[in-house]
């Protein structure tokens, strides 16, 4: 998803606004997560930009995206840009470790 929200909108409390954008990219994630993963893939990881414009976007984390359109705001912004890129991602399985007990050998036992 790339596009451009107004965060101004005629008529419109400006909380308002940022909610309904908020909500949209909250569902566009959740839609996102919900398709079909590959065979090889383990869950669903997303590539986000975020800036006043496409050419000054900054790559931003998942979890950052809904501060900074708060941040938005606060600057008083007309718009801004939004770019979500979901990818497969294929997480490692790490080995587990077995536990280790302590056997008592028939050689070592201590007599009582």
């Amino acid at each position: 998803m790339k596009k451009i929200f107004l965060l101004k909108a005629e008529n419109k409390h400006p909380d308002r606004v940022l909610e309904s954008v908020k909500h949209e990219i909250r569902r566009y994630i959740k839609r996102e997560r919900k398709k079909r993963l590959p065979d090889e893939a383990t869950f669903w990881d997303f590539d986000c930009m975020f800036g006043q414009s496409s050419d000054e976007a900054q790559s931003v984390s998942t979890a950052e995206l809904i501060t900074a359109l708060d941040r938005a705001k606060d600057a008083d912004w007309d718009d801004c840009y939004v770019e979500i890129m979901a990818k497969a991602i294929k997480k490692e399985s790490t080995p587990k470790e077995e536990p280790e007990t302590e056997e008592s050998s028939p050689d070592t036992q201590d007599d009582i």
